[in-house]
């Protein structure tokens, strides 16, 4: 059995991956180090007001889904194209490998595996 389809839902707290085949799936919890508990800081302040994803934190995401052929990038906010962002200045492989990125709020676990089955049987139905 070959698992080789990956979804992430990811935020600025946790990202969930899950990997899936026709018939199976498994899934990991990845969580972030950040202790910052405001991801925008006040009016007045010097910066963009955006607080930035942690590197190792994008990073252990990249590596869980280092050996998927397709992947699924799911989210609420910015977090999903930080991560996108940081996969084609880091991984080249892992960012050629994403076929889809959409916005989707906070879904339950299961309610992601059924919105990537949903788009990966449409993706196989193409090629």
């Amino acid at each position: 059995m070959s698992l080789n389809h990956a979804v992430i839902w990811i935020d600025h707290k946790e990202a969930h991956v899950i990997f899936l085949s026709a018939d199976a799936s498994e899934a990991e919890i990845i969580g972030s180090k950040s202790t910052h508990s405001h991801l925008h800081h006040k009016a007045g302040e010097v910066g963009s007001g955006r607080l930035a994803l942690d590197s190792k934190y994008l990073h252990s995401v990249i590596q869980a889904v280092n050996e998927s052929k397709e992947i699924l990038v799911l989210g609420p906010g910015s977090a999903k194209l930080e991560l996108i962002k940081h996969a084609h200045h880091h991984d080249s492989k892992v960012a050629a490998n994403i076929v889809g990125v959409e916005t989707i709020d906070h879904p339950t676990d299961k309610e992601i595996l059924a919105y990537a089955r949903k788009f990966f049987y449409k993706v196989d139905q193409m090629l």
